[in-house]
């Protein structure tokens, strides 16, 4: 059960500690490894994202975070509280959305933020008064009499926002918060969080195997199979791809990639039945591969760089085929 917590107004560290910082962390399964020494470290404030494919360790990750599951090697604080010796000071300290949703559908939306009020030790006034501050700054004062189960998708996970930050906290996580949305609800509840984190000062982690969404954090980090293979803001991890890519599709890859890599000195990186290459002066390269390998070349495109490329630079697959899950 979360900590109690009386406090009607949004905290704020005082100190210049991360707001959370996880530091060596590795967690196994038995035999099989879901993290493996992974470090980085959140600034108040801060809107960063844990991005990855299903099995690349984010699940394991937020369980150890939100402290529902002990840290079994490294240290992981919120807000300067490590989640082993002092759980009960953590979950007073963060906001949690869950990926499952948590309303009873049964009951209306007043109700629902009511009951988790009580959880954290609020009641009475202060109670009301913080409903009313909560759903002001999401846009929900007009939903409090609306069962849950008459709400759209996005008030819903709105909602379930409101009950996250009932308490104040000063870290709200969220468990792949898009699930299930469609383009525009997910456009505005990205908006949300940019406005709970400018306005309430309140720092936001989330999980997410979205390219879009990734784009939207201040910085990332990027897991697969355990590992964290890149750290930074979006523009500084497309800026280490190095260049452009070209995306080639060939009835031959191996012969083809062999025959580019004679001729062009260039080393053509397999992905399926596709070549790819990173190159300063890719559109030239381009021009130049046409002319040379017309009848093996069925299709070639050029694009800037992405986060997707980030991760294939990274781990020499694609995003979507970094093999089965490794978290239980």
């Amino acid at each position: 059960m979360p900590a109690a917590n009386t406090a009607t107004e949004p905290r704020v560290s005082s100190t210049s500690a991360p707001a959370v910082e996880v530091a060596g962390v590795s967690h196994r399964y038995g035999d099989r490894t879901a993290l493996s020494d992974v470090s980085f470290a959140l600034a108040p404030g801060e809107i960063f994202g844990l991005l990855g494919p299903n099995g690349g360790g984010k699940t394991t990750l937020f369980r150890l975070i939100t402290t529902l599951l002990t840290v079994q090697s490294g240290r992981i604080a919120i807000c300067g509280r490590d989640v082993n010796t002092d759980p009960a000071g953590v979950r007073s300290r963060l906001g949690i959305t869950f990926q499952s949703p948590s309303l009873d559908g049964k009951l209306t939306v007043r109700e629902n933020l009511r009951h988790q009020g009580h959880l954290y030790g609020l009641s009475g006034r202060s109670l009301t008064a913080r409903i009313g501050q909560v759903t002001g700054w999401l846009g929900l004062e007009d939903r409090l009499h609306d069962r849950a189960d008459a709400l759209s998708g996005g008030l819903k996970r709105r909602v379930e926002i409101a009950k996250s930050l009932l308490h104040g906290p000063e870290v709200l996580v969220l468990d792949e918060p898009s699930t299930g949305l469609d383009p525009g609800v997910r456009f505005d509840l990205w908006e949300v969080l940019a406005r709970v984190r400018s306005e309430q000062g309140v720092t936001v982690l989330v999980t997410t195997h979205l390219m879009d969404e990734a784009e939207r954090c201040d910085r990332l980090a990027i897991l697969d199979r355990g590992r964290l293979v890149a750290l930074g803001t979006p523009d500084e991890l497309r800026a280490s791809v190095g260049g452009d890519s070209l995306t080639i599709a060939t009835t031959d890859p191996d012969r083809l990639a062999a025959s580019i890599q004679q001729r062009f000195h260039v080393a053509p990186q397999r992905l399926g039945e596709q070549l790819r290459i990173e190159h300063a002066g890719a559109i030239d390269l381009l021009r130049e591969l046409v002319a040379a390998f017309p009848d093996d070349i069925t299709a070639i495109s050029l694009a800037k760089p992405t986060l997707e490329d980030v991760f294939i630079d990274r781990t020499g697959h694609r995003f979507w085929e970094a093999g089965a899950s490794l978290e239980s």
